[in-house]
């Protein structure tokens, strides 16, 4: 769902922005905050939009009000119209551009979701990491207000385009959005497929959602705080700017690995442990990140903390519809979109105050570890997919195998 490549590309603006803007970091990440926490409202109603509108108009939609609020970054002259241009890019943004890829790919794909949703988290990965480096190139040769126009240009020629001429509704009867397993098949049991449609409030209900939102949150707020403050977290280890910014590619190799991987194991083997499985490697990345101090350790980190992004949309993205079918997906991510954005707007400031309260990174990742370790325990209860409402006195389902 949310990756880490757009916050990445926020973190090169970071210290620039500081500078000009007379400020500190903590400023900053409280204006990321409170700017993410007011875009993340928005996603129910984008959510709604996509299912009423199609992910073709609301590709375009979504995709000229992100260049807008790219064009109003790059004039942000106070600390508050940073909270407004922090709002705008992660509403239309990771938030809501996000979101309509997402759909797109649920609706059109069905028996082999995993693997397409990890072809989709793996080339959109792999573009938003060399985002920083492309940025930061362009900060280092002119200033960070005329970087910020280069990405809304970049965002008009190639985002807009494939929206209006690259994307096809779906036809008027979806694709089943609830395969049935290879043993109800050749039984014939099982529930029908387009019973299985669930509402955003009828999904809200039940565990799965709850675990699949916690798992979001606390990867989204614990790689989102790792990527906006990059810079100076390697920085701490012995990087330069130029280094640490460089160290976003390694995440590219581990995006791509971990989320081919997870999307063949959703499609062939079953969704049960996949949550808590991206849990254990959020942890592990916290551990290693609680003792960078440079050389081969480092690049270690790096596609470390790739892979626990691409697994965690691989994952989240096909399980979604997996388990709530596709007629109302787009409801269903606005309000899982909006339970995430939160959740990685308080990232990059806890990690702040945390850093500060201890006097390094290193003890603040090894305390915010708890937070991977909480979220593994609750991940271990999933037992089974959901059971639809009306479905609930009916035989239960086995475990999505494949999702």
């Amino acid at each position: 769902m949310t990756g880490p490549g757009q916050t990445a590309g926020v973190s090169v603006f970071i210290d620039p922005m500081v500078s000009a803007l007379d400020t500190s970091r903590a400023a900053v990440s409280s204006a990321y905050l409170a700017g993410t926490l007011m875009g993340a409202t928005a996603m129910p109603i984008v959510g709604r939009f996509v299912d009423r509108r199609g992910i073709r108009v609301a590709q375009v939609v979504v995709g000229s009000a992100f260049v807008v609020a790219l064009v109003g970054m790059s004039t942000v002259t106070s600390v508050l119209w940073l909270v407004l241009g922090f709002a705008g890019i992660r509403m239309f943004g990771q938030g809501s551009l996000s979101m309509v890829s997402n759909v797109s790919v649920a609706v059109w794909f069905e028996r082999r979701r995993g693997v397409a949703m990890a072809v989709l988290a793996t080339a959109g990965g792999a573009l938003l990491m060399l985002i920083p480096v492309a940025l930061n190139a362009v900060i280092q040769s002119t200033s960070w207000r005329v970087a910020w126009l280069v990405a809304a240009v970049a965002v008009a020629v190639v985002v807009l385009p494939i929206g209006w001429f690259g994307l096809v509704e779906p036809p008027d009867e979806p694709p089943d959005p609830y395969p049935q397993a290879a043993s109800e098949l050749e039984t014939g049991s099982g529930p029908s497929p387009t019973s299985m449609s669930f509402t955003r409030w009828e999904a809200a209900r039940t565990r799965q959602f709850w675990i699949l939102a916690v798992v979001g949150v606390g990867s989204g707020m614990l790689t989102t705080a790792l990527n906006f403050h990059q810079i100076d977290l390697l920085g701490e280890a012995g990087l330069s700017t130029t280094e640490a910014a460089a160290m976003f590619l390694p995440q590219v190799a581990g995006s791509a690995v971990a989320s081919l991987g997870v999307g063949l194991v959703l499609d062939r083997v079953g969704a049960r442990f996949v949550p808590a499985l991206t849990m254990v490697a959020l942890l592990a990345v916290h551990l290693v990140a609680a003792v960078l101090s440079g050389g081969w350790i480092v690049l270690v980190y790096a596609v470390m903390l790739g892979a626990v992004g691409g697994s965690v949309r691989a994952a989240l993205n096909t399980m979604v519809p997996g388990y709530f079918g596709v007629e109302h997906i787009g409801s269903i991510q606005g309000l899982m979109f909006l339970t995430m954005v939160a959740g990685t707007a308080l990232g990059p400031v806890t990690l702040s105050l945390v850093e500060g309260r201890t006097g390094s990174y290193r003890s603040a990742n090894l305390i915010l570890a708890v937070i991977p370790v909480l979220a593994l325990l609750f991940a271990l209860t999933n037992s089974k997919p959901p059971t639809h409402p009306d479905l609930a006195s009916g035989p239960t389902q086995g475990d999505l195998s494949p999702v």
